[in-house]
């Protein structure tokens, strides 16, 4: 992949401390991390009590209003895979965390299976899933043309080796299956206010950094095609709530409110939400 400037010099707030550049890629306009931590290394950035996909605890005031959100969320995330008619409902969780969705999924009869690389995540899911979700070597194991929708929530930024992921994902659909791909949008207005301090850069867990433009680039090499964008609105208050506390050192959650009902609101007439979720069509 071709890289040009340096975008911005970010700090990996919540584990390290160690500083990363943000390279932009002048074939496909994200992000780079720079460098990326070797793969045998990368899991060590993921060692803390505050990852919170991680874990089902509800310690304070901050984790309850996260497992209320996602609450819903979980509706909104069901009702959009359930927009699509399917004869067979055969879905695939990639980065799957602690199984929510997944169980949401099947209990509204989808045939579920998950991936989940954290062996701690994966053995809360697998008790809710009735022992659905796998380590990541399974995603090479499943049959070619196996699942009507293939979604990663907040994973794909996670993933290396980028470009074979999406490989993998092409062969897995069935012909007209949906590909659904949630990610952070660094062109949103909150992460322009926060810079070098948004929480969403998440450096170095987070190896690429999206634009809408990017996404339809790297996916169409796949013969894939972005179908539709949606905005995750609750993401831009959760997003700016964290940026002000690496900003100032404090969580200041009234002033993270006001700048995420902000991006929102920009976002109504420019569609650069704090994250977008793309749906995409195996063509």
């Amino acid at each position: 992949m071709k890289n040009t400037s340096v975008f911005l010099t970010v700090k990996d707030h919540s584990v390290s401390g160690e500083e990363f550049e943000l390279i932009q890629n002048s074939e496909y306009g994200f992000l780079e991390t720079t460098p990326q931590p070797p793969s045998d290394k990368l899991p060590g950035y993921y060692q803390s009590e505050d990852y919170i996909s991680h874990t089902d605890s509800k310690r304070n005031l901050f984790e309850k209003a996260y497992h209320l959100v996602r609450n819903i969320s979980l509706k909104k995330k069901l009702n959009l895979i359930n927009s699509y008619s399917l004869k067979e409902k055969n879905l695939l969780d990639v980065g799957c965390g602690t199984g929510d969705f997944l169980e949401t999924a099947q209990q509204n009869n989808w045939q579920v299976s998950g991936i989940e690389p954290n062996e701690k995540a994966r053995d809360i899911a697998n008790k809710k899933t009735n022992n659905a979700v796998f380590e990541i070597n399974q995603l090479l194991k499943f049959k070619p043309n196996s699942f009507d929708v293939i979604t990663l929530w907040h994973v794909l930024e996670h993933l290396p080796n980028l470009e074979d992921h999406i490989s993998v994902f092409k062969k897995l659909l069935k012909p007209n299956g949906i590909l659904i791909i949630a990610v952070p949008n660094y062109k949103s207005y909150d992460a322009k206010h926060y810079k070098q301090f948004w929480a969403a850069y998440d450096v170095p867990r987070h190896l690429w950094h999206f634009n809408q433009e990017s996404i339809s680039k790297l996916v169409s090499k796949q013969l894939f095609k972005v179908e539709k964008v949606k905005p995750m609105w609750f993401d831009s208050f959760y997003v700016s709530m964290l940026s002000e506390k690496y900003k100032s050192g404090k969580m200041n959650s009234i002033k993270g409110i006001c700048i995420g009902l902000l991006s929102n609101l920009k976002a109504i007439s420019t569609n650069e939400a704090s994250s977008l979720i793309y749906v995409i069509k195996n063509i």
